[in-house]
């Protein structure tokens, strides 16, 4: 049996930012604004006193940690919203989802992260989220989970619940026509590997298949076209919909390698997750079908490597083995650093294997690699 769950209410569509004042005050009319440090909200501000009673805006650039959250939950507590907002990156929605589900209980953000927390189940009193991403990526618009950095322990960990689900999420594609070439690539690459591993892992479902599919067609014509010409509308479009899609399809299958990778990572390099996802991904994708040719040639995980790639590319006669060439050539002209341009020693290698293998998305992973394994794709995605 399969079941499905995303945010409450999903408006899609270029120009719908335009209406963000009246459907942020459908769900409250006091409103915290957690945005981007160049996220332009004005929409929001100048609708103080008129849709809105109150809006307070609180900036927050970076990718999530637990001392941003933190503060961010003391915002949240001086100010008491009725609705929390969050407008930016994947990172900007993430931290906006843990202050929106965190600001009404009593304890701390470590109380309830998995892995190197308690991971206690959050507070049932959350404050309804509207997330509006400015960029395609993380597809955290829909998805039941935030990441955070935790420093003293060198790893990302979630936080998980339906709490953290997004009461509304409003994603218009205007509004990532200004996102850096850097940041569309990266962002963009995160949104096909999501796809990737939704439609590879063993709990895909009849229902996140169609989803995951559909992301990485718009993502395999698109994302070059988005990342190198950041006015074409319709490139813009296609990724915006392959991160909604990502999330929709992840939120309610697993992830893999790849981001069990990028968990152990994203404390052990300064980069961005999306970027370290993509630095990554050829590796990881070549060691998947390596072992599974070795260890179930016959098995369903390799033919839908070959479905995912005969979408990606849109040719029929396409196959798993293909799927790491066809990865290679496409994030090629992206510009994306590899590891060792983000600061990845090769003495660091071991300890990072050993925490992406202890990663909750390992256990989505179509195929059981060894630490060799990663190490291997630790070293070749260098």
């Amino acid at each position: 049996m399969a079941t499905f769950r995303t945010a409450g209410r999903v408006v899609v569509g270029p120009g719908e930012g335009e209406h963000a004042a009246a459907l942020v005050a459908s769900l409250g009319r006091r409103a915290l604004v957690v945005a981007g440090g160049h996220a332009d909200v004005d929409v929001l501000v100048q609708a103080a006193g008129h849709e809105l009673d109150e809006v307070h805006v609180w900036r927050r650039s970076g990718e999530p940690d637990v001392a941003g959250v933190r503060a961010g939950v003391e915002v949240a507590r001086a100010f008491g919203p009725d609705v929390v907002v969050g407008w930016g990156g994947g990172s900007v929605l993430d931290t906006a989802k843990a202050v929106a589900a965190l600001h009404r209980g009593t304890g701390d953000v470590l109380d309830h992260l998995e892995v190197v927390g308690r991971g206690l189940p959050l507070p049932g009193a959350a404050a309804p989220v509207v997330a509006v991403p400015t960029t395609s990526g993380t597809g955290a618009e829909v998805t039941a989970n935030a990441p955070v950095l935790v420093p003293e322990h060198g790893v990302k960990a979630s936080l998980r619940g339906t709490t953290l689900l997004p009461a509304l999420a409003l994603v218009d594609p205007v509004l990532t026509l200004g996102c850096p070439p850097a940041v569309t690539a990266a962002s963009g690459a995160d949104a096909l590997t999501q796809c990737l591993e939704a439609f590879t892992t063993p709990a895909a479902t009849p229902l996140t298949d169609p989803l995951a599919l559909d992301g990485l067609v718009r993502a395999g014509r698109s994302l070059v076209r988005a990342t190198t010409h950041g006015d074409d509308l319709d490139a813009r479009t296609d990724m915006s919909l392959a991160a909604l899609l990502s999330g929709m399809a992840l939120a309610n299958a697993r992830l893999g390698a790849v981001h069990g990778l990028a968990a152990a990572l994203g404390g052990a390099v300064q980069a961005g997750h999306g970027e370290i996802c993509a630095a990554v991904l050829v590796a990881t994708t070549a060691a998947n079908v390596a072992a599974l040719r070795r260890t179930d040639p016959d098995g369903d995980a390799l033919r839908r490597y070959a479905r995912a790639v005969q979408a990606l590319t849109g040719r029929a006669s396409a196959g798993a083995d293909d799927a790491a060439p066809w990865l290679a050539d496409a994030l090629a002209p992206l510009g994306l650093r590899g590891l060792g341009a983000l600061g990845l020693d090769d003495a660091a290698v071991p300890a990072v294997a050993r925490a992406a293998l202890a990663a909750s998305s390992m256990r989505g992973n179509p195929v059981t690699l060894t630490a060799d394994e990663v190490e291997d794709v630790l070293r070749a995605s260098a």
